[in-house]
C-alpha cells in the first residue's frame, strides 16, 4: 500500500494544485453565501475526483483478463496520459501573462456571487471530474491503483487517500473560514490575486514535472 500511496502522491499534487478551483472556492468563501456555496462546491469537488478515479480502476480492472496483461495496459496509458499532459503544459505556459501585463480568470467568475448550493456543487464536480487536466490526474490515479492489483479493501482506502490529498487544496480554505471568517478574508484576498497572476505558469510548472514522471513510469514499465 505504502507503494501506491508514493505512486499516486504525484497525481493527487496535480489536482491539489490548481488555481482555478482554489480562486473559484475563495471567490465563494467571500460572497454573502460563504458557507452553502463553498460547501457545495467542497462536495462536488470531492465527487468528482471519486467517480472519475473509480470508474477507471473499475474499467482497468475488468482488462486485467485481456492479454496483453495489466502491467503493460497501466504502462502505455501512463505513456500516453504522460504526452497528453506535456502538450498541456506547453499551452498553460503559451498562456501566461507577458511581462507588464495583469491575470486574468473566466468570465464566469463574476457571477459567483450569485451562485446556489446546486451551482456550486455543479460547478465543483465540473471543474474536478471533468476539466481535462484533473481528468487526465484522476485517469492516472486509477489506472496505478488497478495496477496494484490490490484486495477490495486496499482500492477503497487508496482512493480514499488520493481523494483527500487532491481535495486538500479546496477543503483546507474552506474549514480554515468556517473555522476563523474574520481572519481569513484578508489571506485570501491576497492569495486570490497571486494565484490569478500566476495560474498559468504554476500549472505549466506542475504539468512539467507530472508528464515527465508519468513517461519515466510508462517507459520503465514497458522496458521491463
Amino acid at each position: 500500500m505504502g507503494t501506491v500511496i508514493g505512486d499516486l502522491l504525484p497525481y493527487a499534487v496535480g489536482v491539489a494544485i490548481s488555481p482555478i478551483p482554489i480562486i473559484a472556492v475563495i471567490l465563494m468563501l467571500l460572497s454573502k453565501n460563504a458557507t452553502r456555496t463553498s460547501t457545495g462546491f467542497l462536495i462536488g469537488w470531492v465527487a468528482g475526483i471519486v467517480v472519475v478515479t473509480s470508474l477507471v480502476l473499475v474499467l482497468v480492472g475488468q482488462a486485467k483478463s485481456t492479454s496483453t496483461g495489466p502491467s503493460t495496459l497501466s504502462s502505455w496509458l501512463k505513456l500516453i496520459f504522460g504526452v497528453l499532459v506535456l502538450l498541456l503544459a506547453v499551452k498553460q505556459w503559451r498562456t501566461r501573462p507577458k511581462p507588464g501585463e495583469t491575470g486574468t480568470m473566466p468570465q464566469w467568475m463574476s457571477a459567483i456571487d450569485t451562485f446556489t448550493f446546486v451551482k456550486a456543487l455543479g460547478l465543483g464536480f465540473a471543474l474536478s471530474g471533468i476539466n481535462p487536466k484533473n481528468l487526465l490526474m484522476c485517469f492516472a490515479a486509477g489506472t496505478t491503483i488497478a495496477a496494484a492489483q490490490l484486495s477490495a479493501g486496499g482500492d477503497v482506502a487508496a482512493v480514499a487517500v488520493f481523494t483527500v490529498l487532491a481535495a486538500s487544496t479546496v477543503l483546507t480554505p474552506v474549514v480554515l473560514y468556517l473555522a476563523a471568517k474574520q481572519r481569513m478574508a484578508q489571506p485570501l484576498t491576497e492569495l486570490r490575486g497571486w494565484l490569478t497572476q500566476n495560474n498559468a505558469t504554476v500549472m505549466a510548472v506542475l504539468l512539467l514535472v507530472i508528464g515527465v514522471v508519468l513517461l519515466g513510469k510508462g517507459i520503465g514499465g514497458l522496458s521491463t
